[in-house]
C-alpha cells in the first residue's frame, strides 16, 4: 500500500504550530481593527495574475454559459491590483488575508499556495507602513509568547529599536560594492559593471548573466544570510529598475521608495510607496513583460483596468505584502513552512 502524504499522527504533530496560527491572525486582525482599516475580500481569478517577470501563475479557463469561447483567466500571485482600484473607489485604509499562488515554488519556506497578507494606506508614505510592521511583529510575538525569534541559526528580538538599511549601503557592507557605480543609466544597469565589482567575492557568474541576476546573488549569498540578526532589518531604497510598481524617491530617483522587512534571516515582507502615474506604469508593465518572454518564453497580459484606474486618479498611498506563514513560523519556532499550514498542498 502506497504511504499516504497525510496522515492524522502528522497533523497532531502540526497542532501546536497551528494555534499560534490561530493566535497570530487574531492578533492581526485587532491590530487592523485598531487602526480602523477595512477588511476586504478580492476574487482570486483576475485577468492578470501580476506583472513580475521571474513569477510563475496558475492558468485556467471561465467558461460561457452561452456557448461563447471561454475566458482564459490567473489565480492571483497577489492582491494587489484589486486593492488598489479599491483605493481608487475610496477606501482609504485596507487589509486583506488571502490566499494566493505560485507555480513552480516549493521549499521548506516556500509553498505553493500560501496566505499572504496586504494593507495600503492612502495619502501615506513608506514610513506610516514600518510603524506598522513594528506594532503588528510586537503584538503577534506577545500574543505567541515570544520575546525573542530564532531561525537561521540567529536570534531576532522584535522589541529592540529596528534597523533601517539602504539596499546600496547593504551592498557596500556586506559586499564591498558601490552598487550605484554600477547603474550609470538606472533603468538599464550594466551587468559587466556589476560583475567586474564581484571579482573579488569569488562568485559564480556566467557570460549570459544580467545586472538582475548579478544582484541576486550577491543579494542571496552575501547580504541577506546577515538581514534581521539581533534585530529586524527595513531593506530600503532599491534601485528603481527592482521596483515595478513603486514611486522614486523625490530626492533620489535612481531608487524607489520600496522596503523589504528581514528578521533572523527570513524576507517577512515587501512595502512600496506605490507608483500612481498610469503611463509609466505600463510602460514598465511593457517592459517586464518583454523581459519575460526574452527569459521564461510567456508573457502574462496586463490588467487594463487597473491601468484605467490610475488614469482616474489613485491617491498618493503606501502598501505591503507580508507573508502571514513565515511569521507563523517564526513565532511558532520552526523552520518548515508545512508545519503551520492546516493542510499542505500533497
Amino acid at each position: 500500500m502506497t504511504t499516504p502524504s497525510w496522515h492524522p499522527d502528522l497533523y497532531a504533530r502540526r497542532r501546536p504550530f497551528l494555534d499560534v496560527r490561530q493566535k497570530v491572525i487574531r492578533a492581526l486582525r485587532r491590530y487592523f481593527e485598531s487602526q480602523d482599516f477595512a477588511e476586504v475580500d478580492t476574487p482570486a481569478l483576475q485577468v492578470s495574475p501580476g506583472n513580475e517577470v521571474h513569477l510563475q501563475a496558475f492558468k485556467t479557463e471561465l467558461k460561457s454559459p452561452h456557448g461563447d469561447p471561454p475566458q482564459t483567466f490567473y489565480l492571483h500571485t497577489s492582491p494587489e491590483f484589486a486593492m488598489k482600484k479599491l483605493l481608487v473607489a475610496g477606501e482609504a485604509r485596507l487589509y486583506q488575508i488571502a490566499h494566493v499562488y505560485r507555480n513552480g515554488e516549493r521549499s521548506s519556506r516556500h509553498h505553493p499556495e500560501f496566505t499572504m497578507m496586504e494593507w495600503y494606506r492612502a495619502n501615506a508614505d513608506t514610513n506610516a507602513i514600518k510603524e506598522d510592521c513594528i506594532a503588528l511583529t510586537r503584538a503577534c510575538a506577545t500574543a505567541s509568547g515570544k520575546t525573542v525569534f530564532t531561525a537561521n541559526g540567529m536570534t531576532c528580538d522584535p522589541f529592540a529599536p529596528w534597523e533601517s538599511l539602504s539596499v546600496p549601503d547593504a551592498f557596500k557592507r556586506y559586499a564591498g560594492i558601490d552598487l550605484m557605480a554600477t547603474a550609470p543609466n538606472p533603468k538599464t544597469p550594466d551587468a559587466a559593471l556589476l560583475c567586474c565589482a564581484m571579482a573579488p567575492l569569488s562568485l559564480r557568474t556566467a557570460p549570459d548573466d544580467t545586472w538582475e541576476d548579478l544582484f541576486f546573488r550577491v543579494m542571496g549569498e552575501k547580504i541577506e544570510p546577515f538581514l534581521g540578526k539581533d534585530r529586524p532589518t527595513f531593506l530600503c531604497d532599491y534601485p528603481i529598475s527592482m521596483a515595478a510598481l513603486a514611486r522614486p524617491l523625490p530626492h533620489d530617483p535612481r531608487l524607489a521608495e520600496r522596503f523589504e522587512l528581514y528578521i533572523a534571516g527570513y524576507e517577512i515582507a515587501n512595502a512600496f510607496g506605490e507608483l500612481t502615474d498610469a503611463d509609466e506604469q505600463l510602460r514598465r508593465f511593457k517592459a517586464d513583460m518583454d523581459l519575460k518572454e526574452k527569459l521564461h518564453g510567456e508573457r502574462f497580459p496586463i490588467d487594463s483596468d487597473f491601468i484605467a484606474a490610475l488614469q482616474w486618479g489613485m491617491p498618493p498611498s503606501a502598501g505591503i505584502a507580508l507573508g502571514i506563514d513565515r511569521l507563523v513560523m517564526l513565532c511558532a519556532g520552526t523552520e518548515v513552512i508545512d508545519d503551520v499550514l492546516w493542510l499542505p498542498v500533497s
